[in-house]
């Protein structure tokens, strides 16, 4: 019986970040839960192409840019029955395959995502942390950041990723639903270099003045000319 899980990863000029997130997956390989890693690639300029393809990954070259657009054409590549959607500047925890297995075995109409820390050693990366995983757990609201593990069923049930510029990730949550959601405890380790720029907490403020005129109903478009 083939291995269950396709991994999509969505990926622009990644070379700094995609090595973490690769070797990351380990245990997913030796616990035979990935059938196949697939990087959609929207146009690098740098090795992003070839460090996936040494990792052994599928490299497949996306219509147009946005991580909505590249994780379609993903999913229209992927064979396996899950899918574990995940940004390349994320890192997942070295239980990640046993939770997320137990998941696959038990949860099957559910979709979950992962506890979100961030890779810093800086004293807000806690508490931003802290702050986005009660709006996770409460909400039932994580971002894209914490990866998204769906069943294809359920993925095809809800209509998969919407064709938009912008927020996606929060669009597809709000199709799945809280009471569809699990939040598992292994944790995805995010970049932090655009909190680390711009200070920890303006770059919070400036997330949430973006999520909260999305869910006012601000055209995505413009927002993500505000989005760096």
């Amino acid at each position: 019986m083939p291995a269950p899980l396709s991994i999509i990863i969505p990926a622009l000029n990644a070379e700094a970040v995609l090595p973490v997130c690769l070797a990351s997956l380990m245990p997913g390989l030796e616990t035979g839960l990935i059938r196949e890693v697939i990087l959609v690639d929207a146009g690098s300029e740098d090795q992003t192409s070839r460090l996936a393809e040494g990792a052994g990954a599928r490299v497949i070259s996306a219509p147009e840019r946005g991580r909505a657009a590249q994780m379609r054409q993903g999913f229209a590549e992927a064979r396996g029955d899950w899918l574990l959607f995940l940004h390349a500047d994320t890192a997942l925890s070295r239980d990640w395959a046993e939770r997320a297995k137990s998941h696959i075995a038990e949860r099957r109409e559910k979709a979950a995502a992962f506890t979100l820390a961030y890779r810093s050693d800086h004293p807000m990366a806690k508490v931003v942390a802290r702050r986005a995983n009660w709006r996770s757990r409460n909400l039932g609201l994580p971002y894209g950041d914490q990866g998204l593990l769906i069943s294809r069923k359920l993925y095809t049930e809800i209509g998969g990723y919407p064709d938009t510029p912008f927020m996606e990730d929060v669009q597809i949550i709000r199709s799945i639903g809280k009471k569809r959601l699990s939040i598992l405890s292994a944790e995805a380790r995010t970049d932090a270099s655009k909190y680390e720029r711009d200070g920890w907490r303006k770059r919070s403020w400036h997330n949430v003045y973006l999520i909260t005129r999305y869910l006012l109903g601000a055209n995505p478009e413009k927002l993500a000319k505000s989005y760096t």
